[in-house]
């Protein structure tokens, strides 16, 4: 996607996003709110993660990484000496199995060196490259995503966590684990 039409695709969403929103603030103002369809409510957030991360994948662009293997390289720096396959697939909430393959290719791009504990040990701990710690480092200087959410006030931000970690609960309650 060329960056004007990413640019004027976002811009359309933003405005159209700006107008739904103001639309239901004036709503909720004068207590004339329907009761909005839940499937409504899953596409809304469903449309929201994947701006979201069209957004961060430009933005990222530059520095040839997905944003799968840069969260992947947080939670790795995040667990330290315990980075194992079974440690970041319960960060990740991922079978061991997809994480070996991701690890497989994060190691093949040398973002991490895979070291197994003992010479015949099975367990393999991750261990980050200083490439990796380079763009962990720059991920930590966006500013995008700190920007998109300054539309919400301390008080919104805290209410939105409280209603997005209660959905999960109820929907960890339903997952098989």
């Amino acid at each position: 996607m060329h960056k004007q039409n990413f640019d004027s695709t976002v811009n359309e969403d933003y405005n159209l996003g700006n107008s739904i929103c103001a639309e239901t603030v004036v709503k909720i103002k004068t207590n004339v709110v329907k009761n909005i369809d839940a499937d409504q409510l899953w596409l809304l957030m469903g449309k929201i993660h994947h701006k979201r991360m069209l957004v961060r994948q430009h933005e990222l662009s530059p520095y040839n990484i997905p944003t799968r293997q840069l969260r992947m390289l947080s939670i790795i720096k995040e667990l330290g000496d315990k980075a194992t396959l079974t440690a970041i697939a319960a960060k990740v909430e991922r079978k061991v199995s997809v994480i070996s393959q991701q690890t497989k290719n994060m190691e093949k791009y040398r973002l991490i060196e895979r070291v197994k504990d003992k010479p015949r040990s099975r367990l393999l701990r991750m261990k980050l490259t200083e490439k990796a710690l380079y763009l962990i480092k720059v991920d930590r200087k966006s500013k995008a995503m700190e920007e998109i959410m300054s539309v919400l006030n301390a008080t919104e931000r805290a209410q939105l966590h409280a209603l997005l970690t209660r959905l999960l609960m109820k929907l960890n309650e339903y997952s098989a684990e």
